[in-house]
């Protein structure tokens, strides 16, 4: 994973992220905010295809990595590839957790758990809010 010390490949000013995103996309992709549990787009869904980040188009996950985790919001046991995610510590709200980012704008995607006994190749749990993504569907 690399640094969120980088640039990001595309930078925005707020305003210009405002106008690119619904207040909703904003409130989570740009100020880190959630989505409620159970109520996001992808949270069951099992098309195959490839996770897109929904404010820059960047390619993050696969849908062969997505499994039913029950958490209410879609999870992973990695991204598409190694280089496609940022991780930084996140210390809000009284918790210890690693924060998601797109390594390509560095908006924010959710959290990755490690060690909750999933039966995954990586005991990695990538919850990424819906509203973060946008699926693209294999062709077929």
């Amino acid at each position: 994973m690399s640094s969120t010390d980088e640039k990001p490949a595309v930078e925005l000013t707020d305003e210009e992220w405002r106008v690119k995103l619904t207040p909703s996309e904003f409130q989570v992709l740009r100020l880190a905010g959630t989505e409620r549990p159970f109520t996001g787009e992808y949270t069951d869904t099992k098309t195959p295809g490839i996770y897109e980040c929904r404010a820059c188009g960047a390619e993050l996950f696969r849908s062969s990595e997505k499994f039913e985790s029950h958490c209410g919001w879609p999870s992973f046991f990695d991204p598409k590839d190694s280089d496609a995610v940022l991780l930084r510590p996140d210390n809000t709200l009284g918790m210890r957790r690693v924060e998601v980012l797109c390594k390509n704008c560095h908006s924010h995607l959710g959290h990755v758990f490690e060690g909750e006994g999933y039966d995954t190749p990586t005991d990695q749990r990538y919850c990424i809010n819906s509203i973060s993504l946008r699926l693209k569907p294999n062709e077929g």
